[in-house]
């Protein structure tokens, strides 16, 4: 029996680690894409050369449709409950790699899709590109992957309610005013790919400390869900580690001596 194609695809460009969600039509994701996810996640945390990463769906329409429902439809309860729980540990194991993870949503951004991208830090859409929504009501369902958790601590609970219960899917323009996502740019499919690329690039070595990026990154989301005094904590010892890295020494090196830091992420 020959192996099937994986459903998430990884390549690398420069610093950057590129992972596509690639299950065309809708890039809808089953218990076998997540596996993929979690493979790649690891592949780009283990991976010394690279420093940031991007997530995005393959083709022009999907970033992701979510869950493939007829799959879902198919399965009993206890299938269904352990399916959730892998998909909760591998976006929380994307989250918690300290490295800057962008989304670019290069189209339709709903249910579970945009659950995926919650898990990312950073989310940039496409102009034009798909409507962006957590619709899951509308299935007698609510966001199982993550969404209510982490829609109401990017956006507060009351709206978060709101969104969630109402259902409705919204262009990149009105996410861009919700604050779920960070910028929305021009293009089509693969301009605006490059130009995710790009930006990833600039929190990379050598124009910016990379090593710093993704302690910052961890500083804020496991500090922010634990009280102020283990956050500051967090925070003293992921400092400890970053003054003895040579990054850090070359940028107060730089500072003094006033010229331009060239950093090595490391």
């Amino acid at each position: 029996m020959s192996e099937r194609s994986p459903l998430v695809t990884y390549q690398q460009h420069g610093p950057v680690a590129v992972l596509t969600l690639t299950a065309p039509p809708a890039n809808a994701y089953s218990y076998e894409m997540m596996r993929d996810l979690d493979e790649a996640v690891l592949r780009a945390r283990f991976a010394p050369d690279v420093q940031a990463i991007v997530l995005t769906g393959a083709g022009d329409k999907f970033f992701c449709a979510g869950a493939d429902i007829a799959m879902l439809e198919r399965a009993d309860a206890t299938w269904k409950y352990y399916f959730c729980l892998h998909a909760n540990e591998t976006l929380s194991r994307l989250e918690q790699t300290p490295k800057l993870v962008i989304a670019a949503l290069n189209g339709h951004t709903v249910g579970g899709g945009l659950e995926i991208a919650l898990a990312c830090d950073l989310r940039v859409a496409r102009r034009g590109g798909g409507k962006i929504g957590l619709p899951e009501v509308a299935l007698g369902v609510l966001p199982g992957t993550g969404g209510t958790q982490r829609l109401a601590r990017l956006v507060g609970k009351a709206k978060a309610i709101e969104l969630m219960c109402e259902g409705r899917n919204f262009p990149a323009e009105e996410a861009l005013s919700l604050g779920l996502v960070h910028s929305v740019l021009d293009g089509d499919a693969d301009a605006f790919r490059a130009a995710v690329i790009d930006y990833a690039r600039g929190f990379c070595a050598p124009g910016k400390a990379a090593l710093a990026v993704g302690h910052i990154k961890r500083a804020v989301q496991s500090g922010a869900e634990v009280p102020l005094e283990y956050g500051l904590a967090l925070e003293r010892e992921l400092q400890a580690r970053l003054f003895a890295s040579a990054d850090a020494r070359e940028g107060l090196a730089a500072y003094v001596h006033k010229r331009k830091a060239e950093f090595r992420g490391s």
